[in-house]
């Protein structure tokens, strides 16, 4: 007899240091991939897995969604647990849902939310600065230089809204550039020391929400922010970068490791179907 078929939907995490981004490509590990892969290994997949975001290489993502259709007999909750017994450590599914009828990760997705984190080191007077953090360097930007953490939210300002963000980042397909930022801010959080090494310091979180991305468009805004939190840049010109809807006015893009895919945002029901870890 053969299994029914069953379209589901999970939530997602991954460090995505050793992946060459969420999507599927020839020659490169990528999370798309390794997931497809362990669950071929013990279940008829229907159709490819599509995610709601497309991480780059090196991004991480705690709250990505996708879903796929298999063949399958028993419970969710055992699916769940064949799938994470044959997956790496550095994916875990953390939730699996029946889809709903003709639900689509991404197309369905109202906003997207990404943060980024900065592990600010002080340098003690008389100290010389260190080059890395190695407890704290695959998933933060190690940065000893002084930040104006206030200007850096000034200038975030200018990004809330309707805007054409083609100085910071290339659309996936087509030239569609337009997209709408509902909020960016940063934000100090007191950093715990780490047990084999002080860190007198802070760590920075930036967080921003929208209704979707350009591609590295949110390394490009960290790392003009941040070049205008080390006064390289004005709190003006990140307006005036944007408006000018040139790539050659934003800052180098920030390195991928701090960069976390934090949670994609659905319609009210749909969203607590998708996110809830019980439902009534």
């Amino acid at each position: 007899m053969t299994p029914p078929l069953r379209t589901v939907c999970a939530l997602v995490a991954y460090d995505g240091t050793d992946y060459h981004g969420f999507q599927s490509q020839a020659n490169a590990m990528t999370v798309q991939d390794t997931l497809e892969g362990a669950l071929d290994q013990f279940c008829l997949r229907q159709e490819r897995i599509v995610g709601a975001g497309r991480t780059d290489a090196g991004v991480h993502a705690n709250g990505q969604v996708i879903r796929t259709t298999v063949a399958w007999t028993h419970s969710l909750a055992d699916l769940e647990r064949a799938w994470n017994v044959r997956l790496p450590p550095s994916i875990v599914v953390r939730l699996v849902r029946e889809a709903p009828s003709g639900f689509h990760p991404r197309f369905d997705a109202i906003s997207r939310t990404y943060c980024y984190t900065v592990q600010w080191y002080r340098t003690p007077q008389g100290f010389p600065a260190p080059r890395r953090a190695p407890l704290t360097d695959r998933f933060s930007l190690f940065e000893t230089r002084p930040l104006d953490v206030a200007a850096m939210n000034r200038a975030a300002a200018h990004l809330v809204g309707v805007h054409d963000f083609a100085t910071f980042g290339q659309p996936s397909q087509g030239d569609n550039t337009e997209r709408c930022v509902l909020a960016a801010e940063w934000r100090i959080v007191e950093a715990t020391p780490a047990r084999l090494e002080p860190f007198p310091g802070q760590r920075l979180i930036f967080t921003i929400t929208a209704n979707a991305f350009l591609r590295q468009m949110v390394r490009n805004v960290v790392g003009t922010l941040l070049a205008v939190g080390r006064g390289e840049l004005s709190v003006a010109s990140v307006g005036e970068a944007l408006a000018a809807r040139n790539r050659r006015l934003s800052a180098p893009p920030a390195a991928p490791q701090g960069l976390v895919l934090e949670k994609v945002t659905y319609p009210p029901t749909l969203d607590r179907w998708i996110h809830a870890d019980k439902l009534d």
